[in-house]
């Protein structure tokens, strides 16, 4: 038996669940962080260091105190966070500047770049990419912070992903090359791969930017997936966080990898991590490319096997965009939704707000939705929105069992699926597949089993799940729901490639205004 703390940093905030690896769940703490947005710049988006650590704190000590323990009886405290979020330090792992969050979008050009210099150079490693390198990944993010701040480049000393420069901090590792490196972070959003020799080379990243010189060299550090050690917990942060000094913290991880341990994911299992934006993650005994699928990585999820990882730039994000462009809010417009039914909006929906993740990896792209007459509201287009995201998804899913990852059981993870049962239910019926939910959240639930591991309270992660994961409930698909959502599928998913594809063959679509019409008339909304 042991008590254990788990970490899970969001976009906005950082919550710390306390966990007894017999009762469950003891308490938790939630503590806030500004997002610094520019309204000249829709692609920016950066945090502070200083503003993490200080919601750590606090998050942490309300977590101890809801759980009605002391701060010394914590065992193990484990990390994750978004990604990727990056963070160019100098000397002493001082930051240079703020994080580059997940959802900042600035680096869409040298995205491109690498892009285009690892096809023509024929890198093995842009292919276990997907084929195509984001601009939401580190390395896109790094050379644009060094493009534009040249004052700057001569006290960079290295970068790190959220999840690791919290770990070191906590660890009181101030030396870059003793910190430990995420295989989950660095597989997923470096090109890292073990089979090739790690990062790409340094021929490679100076034939991108002579401003890489060097970096590969400074992006040096411990290598290692969760179920080994960053280090244990200085006295210093000991002291702030209110815990005890020396408790093992394993190497961290992104939350949406984690979130999908704690939902009690297995090989065979799909799991969608619908928040801001929707993480999918799967696992698989083996390692096999799939195009336009951003990550496959060994150890990224579960240390002993292969992560696949895909998603969507944008979910929950768009929900709140159509609600805030009404006046509303996303509560105030779903209520009576449960009543609608497939298609009756005449809306479809291509989800690309925020660009395009999975399978086409575009940021280009925008949001386009077909079908609008005088009457629609803004409670049609949040309908519409969220059978869009589940056609999105629907379009990885299709990608991944192409491919080989098998797909057993499909579970909505996340914070949307615990109060969104429309969304639940149309993921269901688009999909044609049962929809498992787990009975509580279980947002650092999968934080709280690695410290739970490193606190040796387990011999294995699915030992773990079976004692603290929760139970799920199920969503079985309506059969006639089913029916009407293949004829829409069918126009989505011609239209997903023949929009999305600059090279996309031409393709007729005079009949899908007919056809949306057709069949919002045929469901009583003429």
């Amino acid at each position: 038996m042991a008590i254990v703390a788990g970490v899970d940093f969001g976009t906005l905030s950082v919550r710390v669940t306390i966990v007894d690896t017999v009762r469950g769940r003891l308490g938790s703490g939630v503590a806030e962080y500004p997002l610094h947005r520019r309204k000249d710049d829709p692609d920016f988006a950066t945090q502070s260091h200083e503003d993490h650590m200080r919601a750590l704190a606090e998050a942490t000590r309300k977590a101890v105190s809801s759980a009605k323990i002391s701060g010394d009886q914590v065992a193990a405290l484990a990390i994750d966070t978004t990604g990727s979020s990056v963070i160019p330090v100098g000397a002493n792992m001082e930051p240079l500047d703020e994080y580059y969050l997940w959802c900042d979008h600035r680096a869409a050009g040298e995205a491109a770049l690498i892009t285009e210099t690892a096809h023509r150079e024929k890198q093995e490693v842009i292919d276990w990419c997907g084929g195509i390198y984001s601009s939401e990944w580190g390395f896109s993010k790094l050379l644009h912070w060094l493009r534009h701040n040249p004052e700057k480049r001569e006290r960079f000393v290295s970068a790190f992903e959220h999840c690791d420069m919290v770990a070191a901090v906590l660890c009181g590792i101030t030396d870059p090359a003793k910190a430990p490196r995420s295989i989950c972070a660095m597989g997923h959003k470096w090109m890292w791969n073990a089979a090739l020799g790690g990062l790409p080379s340094e021929k490679f990243l100076t034939d991108v930017d002579p401003l890489l010189a060097g970096v590969r060299a400074k992006l040096n550090g411990r290598y290692a997936t969760s179920d080994e050690l960053a280090g244990t917990l200085a006295p210093e942060w000991a002291a702030k966080l209110g815990l005890r000094a020396g408790i093992p913290i394993p190497v961290g991880a992104f939350d949406a990898h984690w979130d999908a341990i704690g939902a009690g994911a297995r090989t065979g299992d799909l799991v969608n991590v619908v928040g801001t934006s929707t993480c999918i993650i799967a696992m698989s005994g083996d390692k096999r490319l799939i195009p336009g699928v951003c990550g496959v990585v060994p150890g990224s999820v579960h240390p002993k096997k292969t992560g696949v990882e895909a998603g969507l730039s944008a979910t929950g994000d768009i929900f709140n965009a159509i609600a805030q462009r009404a006046n509303s809010t996303v509560a105030a417009l779903s209520v009576g939704l449960e009543s609608f039914r497939p298609g009756q909006t005449g809306l479809l929906r291509l989800a690309w707000d925020n660009g395009d993740r999975t399978v086409l990896v575009n940021p280009e792209l925008g949001g386009i939705t077909l079908g609008w007459n005088l009457s629609h509201t803004a409670q049609d287009e949040l309908f519409a929105a969220i059978e869009g995201t589940a056609f999105h998804t629907r379009i990885i899913l299709e990608r991944m069992e192409e491919h080989g990852v098998p797909i057993r059981r499909v579970i909505n993870a996340g914070g949307i699926p615990q109060k969104n049962e429309v969304l639940n239910r149309v993921y269901a019926n688009v999909l044609n597949k049962p929809i498992l939910i787990p009975q509580s959240d279980v947002t650092s639930l999968g934080s709280a089993i690695f410290a739970a591991m490193a606190a040796k309270a387990f011999s294995t992660i699915e030992e773990a799940q079976d004692a603290l994961c929760p139970k799920h409930r199920v969503i079985e698909p309506d059969p006639k729901a089913a029916r009407v959502y293949e004829e829409l599928y069918a126009l989505y998913r011609e239209l997903y490639f023949g929009f999305g594809k600059s090279d996309a063959a031409a393709i007729s679509v005079g009949r899908v205004l007919p056809t949306l019409r057709k069949i919002a008339s045929a469901r009583g909304n003429a």
